[in-house]
């Protein structure tokens, strides 16, 4: 690492960004991050409180590090370690965002200025998936960082199983096959070599923007930790491993053989370094209190709040934007069918209504670029959008030439980027994350194809976006679009698990939202760039509201309003029986089913945000319900799923009455593959929810 660091000016890197996981952490920092011996030992002191990240922190070799080191030339190289969890691996996309993110904000565009280092074990470069996925981001154009330096740590320190047990391949290196990167094994007890073939893997990088791995063939002395003994499962190589020199001890002498230095200068450069280290430890030793934390990554923001954000826009902004996202060239031959939308579109927004979600997501994008905000878009079919709703960019049907309508803009000022991402979960969403740590000015936004398949990304969601601000003060404000709603498509198609994000949800960490009009999306996009905090927002994005009749906004709440935590019912009837509290599609749902009852009883009410939750607003939202003869909660999901467990006691806080549950039942799966079933289901809580039995049969 350290000959990569000297080599960089030479070859035209300013800034390196790194990622590992905590085997040998303690070591970089100090001899590649220049992080004082001093405040590593205060770090171990019991004494040591952090101040500076937001919670309860995370242990010493997780959090981040940034420094700005001269090299022997004399020329400066920033470094960048990138916090982590001690999943492994799991960091490598998020490296690759952050880097990605440095080489805007340094106009990289040939992406040589900025250099990208991952370093991995060798049971996890071949056990975890999520390193293919990170090698395919190579050449694809929304990811790719112009190549990665991948140094691999070959000593079978990932556990104590033998290699023959732990990988099919003869190198634990084969997966970088896939891009036919070139990759250099080299002997660890020749650091001369090591040295060697690292400045030759930093040329080639440089040379040809792409992807080299370095494979470093060495040893642990210990086991999987120190207290460990690898002897148990593999005696005989450690009896081999015992009778080695320690490397330090074969490169000195070596250097003393070759005549670079004598052993008495050999002997004064271990005993100088031990006199340091001792003189160090026993200064901290003295220090009753510590609580610094140099040179982290850590970010201190305001608390978050439910002030009003103003995010309205005038018309005159949103004439400009719907008037790219109507136009095309002359002689540009769009597909008729996207044609025919966006004449729809236009219509519409002439007319002051009936303005759609993906109208009103571009109208989002297109202010904040008049704004001077950036936004990009990633995701699996993202341009068209899933459900070919959303066509941020258009194909030519004869040429296929690109046209990107934001782009066209009269008088944007930020830059669009939407892209097709590879079918991957867990690394686009890592490297989405990163970007959004490292390039803050800009709306980042991953989407997955359906709610269901964030399944493939939960070890990004548990161990960064959920909790990073909490362990390592890394501040986010990622949008997470997650297409959830139940309409008979089966398990795999229906619930994105908000469960799951609102079990995770503690100290204003994430918003979480099911939003149900497209001027309240509008309203959350922009408040994601508005306001003063950074958190990440979970949106359990529509399906079927994409193109449902009642699912339109007018123009004026677009430049009126602001976006509200809870919706009361526009048209209740004159005295209800019943309040039915709901979220999202289920809504629309209720609202078709109670207009054919003649004298309606229920009074329905939306949930926007469930996390932070609005307890003061919504308690003055019940007052006029307080003696109501049934307060229902409504979901589509079971019982045992969606917002209920989470919601419940919060209301029953709020307002001292615990709802009644109306939904499906406790179950394993989040929904039945069978749409007959689904209908019944459907028909069953709708008319439960609403007191009306007589509706089951409708």
């Amino acid at each position: 690492l350290d000959s990569i660091f000297q080599k960089c000016p030479d070859e035209g890197v300013e800034e390196i960004v790194m990622g590992m996981a905590h085997r040998g952490r303690l070591n970089v920092l100090a001899n590649v991050m220049g992080k004082s011996h001093e405040f590593i030992f205060r770090e171990f002191s019991e004494n040591f409180v952090p101040d500076g990240a937001h919670g309860s922190g995370d242990v010493k070799y997780h959090l981040g590090y940034e420094s700005a080191r001269t090299t022997s030339s004399g020329q400066q190289v920033v470094i960048h370690l990138s916090p982590n969890p001690s999943h492994l691996e799991a960091v490598n996309g998020v490296v690759e965002g952050k880097a990605r993110a440095r080489q805007r904000l340094r106009g990289d565009v040939e992406r040589r200025r900025v250099l990208p280092i991952l370093i991995h074990g060798d049971a996890a470069m071949a056990g975890q998936g999520v390193v293919a996925e990170v090698f395919n981001f190579s050449k694809l154009p929304g990811y790719r960082t112009g190549g990665t330096v991948h140094v691999v740590v070959n000593n079978q320190i990932g556990f104590t199983t033998d290699p023959t047990d732990a990988r099919s391949s003869l190198y634990c290196t084969d997966v970088a096959k896939i891009i036919e990167a070139p990759i250099f094994h080299v002997n660890g007890n020749d650091p001369l070599a090591v040295a060697m073939v690292a400045e030759l893997a930093l040329a080639y990088r440089q040379k040809f923007q792409e992807d080299v791995v370095i494979d470093i063939n060495c040893y642990r002395k210990h086991g999987h930790n120190e207290a460990d003994d690898p002897a148990f499962t593999q005696p005989i190589l450690y009896k081999r491993i015992k009778q080695m020199s320690p490397i330090s001890s074969i490169l000195a002498d070596q250097l003393v053989k070759d005549g670079d230095l004598d052993q008495k200068e050999s002997d004064e450069i271990h005993k100088q370094l031990r006199r340091q280290l001792d003189a160090t430890l026993e200064k901290v030793k003295t220090i009753k209190k510590s609580s610094t934390f140099e040179g982290s990554v850590a970010i201190r923001q305001i608390p978050y709040d439910f002030a009003p954000v103003e995010t309205a826009v005038a018309k005159k902004d949103l004439d400009k934007v719907a008037g790219a996202l109507t136009h095309f060239p002359d002689g540009f031959n769009l597909n008729p069918k996207i044609k025919r939308q966006i004449e729809t579109k236009a219509k519409n927004f002439k007319s002051g209504r009936g303005i759609d979600w993906a109208m009103a997501e571009q109208l989002a994008f297109g202010s904040l670029l008049l704004e001077g905000t950036a936004v990009r878009l990633s995701g699996q079919d993202s341009e068209r959008g899933t459900f070919s709703h959303r066509h941020a960019a258009w194909y030519d049907s004869k040429d296929r030439t690109r046209y990107v309508p934001l782009l066209e803009m009269e008088d944007r000022k930020g830059k669009f980027c939407v892209y097709n991402s590879l079918l991957s979960e867990a690394a686009v969403l890592a490297f989405d994350y990163g970007y959004s740590l490292d390039y803050p000015s800009m709306l980042s936004i991953w989407e997955a194809q359906f709610g269901d398949f964030v399944n493939g990304a939960q070890v990004i969601i548990d161990q960064f976006i959920m909790s990073g601000e909490d362990k390592w003060g890394a501040v986010s404000d990622l949008v997470l679009l997650l297409p959830h709603g139940f309409e008979g498509q089966g398990p795999e198609h229906s619930s994105a698990r908000l469960e799951r994000f609102l079990q995770g949800c503690a100290e204003d960490n994430v918003t979480v939202a099911n939003i149900s009009t497209p001027a309240q999306y509008f309203h959350a996009l922009r408040r994601q760039k508005i306001k003063e905090y950074a958190k990440p927002l979970i949106v359990m994005a529509p399906k079927s509201l994409l193109r449902h009749k009642l699912c339109v906004s007018e123009l004026k709440e677009f430049t009126h309003g602001k976006f509200e935590e809870f919706i009361p019912d526009p048209t209740p009837p004159k005295s209800p029986h019943t309040l039915v509290l709901c979220s999202g599609k289920v809504y629309y749902d209720l609202l078709e089913a109670r207009e054919a009852i003649r004298s309606p009883k229920a009074s329905i009410m939306r949930v926007e945000q469930f996390y932070p939750f609005h307890a003061d607003k919504f308690r003055d939202l019940l007052k006029p319900y307080a003696k109501v003869k049934r307060l229902v909660w409504c979901q589509e999901e079971p019982q045992n799923m969606g917002a209920w467990s989470f919601l419940s006691p919060i209301i029953e806080e709020v307002i001292g009455r615990r709802p009644e549950f109306v939904g499906r039942k406790a179950t394993a799966s989040p929904a039945t593959g069978s749409l007959t079933l689904h209908k019944r289901e459907q028909a069953e809580l709708i008319a439960d929810a609403l007191g009306e039995a007589n509706l089951q049969s409708k």
